[in-house]
């Protein structure tokens, strides 16, 4: 595996994380960070694991501390993935869009207003550790108001993760939107690993640095490889 960085055509940075050498046409992974600014390095643990798995995995910066809330950056960043994914040995046509926490919500609303992106839905989404009662970073819209305030969209399959000991975001988000997808016959998987909002993506909260870090507690690395395995599943690898 090996992890090259890029700048993308809007100035942010971005990780490409790649599988073994030679492998091609790989399921093709966007993902996104949550609310802290510019930290694609918190997902670098995650993104290794789902790597190993035999996936191209992209994780880009982006600021919620733009006026627009991030909604331009996270919208090129899809842009940039799906039109290099091919040239990076992945196929396109297997494409998921996955992310934590503010980036969870802002992929599923991807997922119910594919109009924002021209119509072309993802593959499948994987939203580890949010919420959906409040306005994503994509659409503006809440995912709960989605479901039943616009016309039926492609039933996109939906993977969640939440830690059941996630304090900043009670499991009860997830199971929320799990239930409102399954009332509508909507494919949808819930994964619910016993540890915290940080433990889910393989880090723990550092509050002298006030950002994650990675972690080497084997309890947050087994919860982590959860998330990693639910993602490579919903990518097709499992």
């Amino acid at each position: 595996m090996t992890v090259t960085t890029r700048t993308m055509p809007h100035g942010k940075l971005i990780d490409i994380h790649r599988p073994a050498p030679g492998t091609a046409h790989v399921p093709v992974v966007l993902l996104w960070h949550g609310v802290g600014p510019d930290e694609r390095d918190v997902m670098r643990p995650l993104a290794e694991a789902v790597a190993r798995e035999g996936v191209l995995v992209l994780v880009p910066d982006w600021r919620s501390d733009e006026p627009d809330g991030g909604r331009a950056q996270l919208l090129a960043s899809l842009e940039f993935a799906r039109a290099r994914a091919a040239g990076l040995g992945g196929d396109p046509e297997r494409f998921v869009l996955a992310g934590w926490s503010a980036g969870g919500s802002a992929a599923v609303g991807v997922a119910l207003r594919p109009d924002i992106v021209g119509g072309r839905h993802p593959a499948a989404v994987v939203s580890i550790a949010s919420r959906y009662d409040l306005p994503n970073r994509t659409t503006g819209t809440a995912p709960l108001t989605d479901l039943t305030g616009v016309p039926e969209t492609p039933a996109v399959p939906v993977t969640l993760v939440h830690g059941t000991a996630d304090t900043l975001i009670p499991v009860e988000r997830s199971r929320d939107l799990r239930d409102a997808l399954a009332a509508r016959d909507r494919p949808v998987l819930l994964e619910e690993p016993a540890t915290d909002h940080a433990g889910v993506i393989m880090t723990e909260y550092d509050p002298a640095a006030a950002r994650c870090r990675p972690s080497e507690d084997p309890g947050v690395l087994a919860a982590g490889r959860t998330t990693a395995r639910a993602i490579a599943r919903a990518a097709g690898r499992a």
